[in-house]
């Protein structure tokens, strides 16, 4: 939003205070982890300290796995959940007065991973359906208040998420359209900045997955099981070779 003061909140310090110095205007730059609710309230009260309020707020903390549940140490697939979902709830939560008091907009980051199932992205994808029926649950009870609450769904994003290590950007093409479609950090940016100053309910990106919000469960149904059986059970007997071998 043009003119808009921001307050990013990272653990990375050296990369809060190189992006806020790049950035035009008067901005905030603090450490936080979302696993620390402390640490999370403290942000908060030096953002309100130094800016005066809290007019929209953006839970987007998340990190992702590519593996199967076999494959997986227990204390990664919860690490993800607790990020992901417990993360974005620790951050409403430590804001909630003071968007409360401005009757601001709260955005949280979901993920087109809520609205089909594939394999490799299980706990990933049970952390974002869990954040949108989150944001659904908050907007009903801040609606009287003044309080609107979005949740963004956002396919494939050319971010660090998908192609480093381990990751599942290679998957992308495996998929229908619009669930294949990989989109830039900047054209991300303009979706979830125009979702802020207009208040929205939801926003999609790209903008085609609104098409499949209220057909998902063609896409979590029995016949999207039996579209995804064969290459699914080709894959995952490749991707746990894989991961065995590497463990031994």
């Amino acid at each position: 939003m043009l003119g808009a003061n921001i307050a990013l909140i990272d653990r990375d310090k050296s990369t809060l205070e190189a992006i806020v110095k790049d950035l035009p205007g008067n901005h905030l730059g603090l450490v936080a982890d979302v696993g620390d609710y402390l640490s999370l309230q403290d942000a908060v009260a030096r953002t309100v300290e130094h800016f005066g309020t809290i007019d929209v707020v953006f839970a987007c903390a998340g990190i992702g796995s590519a593996s199967t549940v076999a494959a997986s140490d227990i204390e990664a697939l919860t690490h993800i959940v607790d990020i992901n979902l417990c993360g974005v709830i620790r951050t409403v939560k430590a804001c909630l007065t003071e968007v409360i008091k401005s009757q601001g907009y709260v955005l949280l980051m979901s993920s087109a991973a809520a609205l089909k199932n594939v394999p490799r992205a299980n706990a990933y994808a049970a952390s974002k359906a869990g954040v949108e029926a989150f944001g659904g649950a908050l907007r009903l009870e801040l609606a009287h208040k003044g309080v609107a609450v979005g949740v963004a769904h956002p396919a494939w994003v050319k971010t660090g998420m998908i192609s480093g290590t381990g990751a599942r950007g290679a998957e992308s093409q495996s998929l229908p359209w619009p669930f294949s479609v990989v989109s830039s950090t900047k054209e991300c940016a303009k979706f979830l900045v125009r979702a802020m100053s207009q208040r929205k309910r939801k926003v999609f990106i790209p903008g085609a997955l609104a098409i499949v919000d209220p057909l998902r469960w063609l896409s979590t149904g029995p016949l999207w099981d039996v579209f995804m059986a064969r290459r699914a059970r080709r894959n995952v007997i490749a991707w746990e070779a894989e991961m065995y071998s590497q463990r031994s």
